[in-house]
């Protein structure tokens, strides 16, 4: 696959994905939001407004992921990450981990939309798919909401058009996401990594993609317990901003932002099937 034409004076393009995942994670599961289980009401009390006044101290644009539940808990959060200059994208209804049938798939992806668009009295046009499970109905499906992009496939380091139908218009732009190198969970849920260790990774995994692919996500909860909400763990990724952003011709996009202008690149962006 050919390397994707960033904008003119792009060196690397950085994408900060933030998904909500508050007590849709739990609920979702059958999973009371207490006790020992209750990290998931750490992201609208304070990890999601922490995060955002990171993001204003450095002056860059993210997308936050929000399912659709969790919009409904927290509403007002939800309108001041639109408030606050942020993208609000989709990224299902109870953050769904189980394996969906065609007419109930469609029903949840309709919902969250109309309960996100009903909260910004805008259109949504992004999707991140919840426990990583889509189909190819997924992708007609969020076409036909007027969404612009995916972030869920682990298939390629650089963006491209998914393909999964025969209409000319039947593709979406693919923001490729790495859930475990790049991606705050795998570490504090599993590894229960120091923030340090955390940091000092992130930076060796930015220095080689702005060699190679220049094309960087990176995936934040703003949860406590396996997220990067609470105070110690913002600071890594406090710091691991500044270090990419002190780094010459490093950009950073919303993922409408970088959808957008992927769309305009016409057949020199690479298309990949769906199948």
């Amino acid at each position: 696959m050919a390397p994707v034409p960033f904008p003119e004076g792009c060196r690397c393009a950085v994408l900060l994905g933030f998904d909500f995942d508050g007590t849709s994670h739990e609920v979702g599961r059958g999973i009371a939001p207490l006790g020992i289980n209750s990290w998931g009401r750490y992201p609208g009390k304070r990890g999601i407004a922490r995060h955002m006044d990171l993001l204003e101290k450095h002056g860059v644009p993210a997308t936050f992921f929000v399912p659709g539940y969790d919009a409904e808990q927290y509403p007002a959060v939800v309108k001041d990450i639109d408030r606050r200059g942020f993208e609000v994208a989709a990224h299902g209804y109870l953050h769904e981990a189980w394996d969906l049938e065609g007419d109930e798939e469609e029903g949840l992806l309709r919902k969250t939309d109309r309960i996100l668009q009903d909260l910004l009295g805008k259109p949504v046009r992004g999707w991140r798919s919840p426990s990583g499970r889509k189909s190819e109905n997924t992708m007609g499906v969020l076409k036909s909401l007027g969404y612009l992009y995916d972030s869920s496939e682990k298939d390629f380091d650089q963006p491209y058009r998914i393909r999964f139908g025969k209409g000319a218009q039947d593709y979406l732009i693919e923001l490729p996401n790495n859930t475990y190198s790049l991606d705050d969970f795998a570490f504090y849920k599993f590894n229960l990594a120091p923030p340090s260790e955390v940091l000092e990774h992130w930076k060796s995994e930015f220095d080689a993609v702005i060699r190679a692919e220049r094309f960087f996500v990176l995936t934040i909860h703003p949860r406590s317990g396996w997220g990067s909400g609470t105070p110690g763990r913002t600071q890594a990724l406090d710091r691991m901003i500044g270090y990419m952003k002190a780094q010459p011709g490093v950009k950073f996009f919303s993922c409408t932002q970088m959808a957008q202008w992927c769309l305009k690149q016409g057949a020199a962006l690479e298309e990949l099937s769906f199948a």
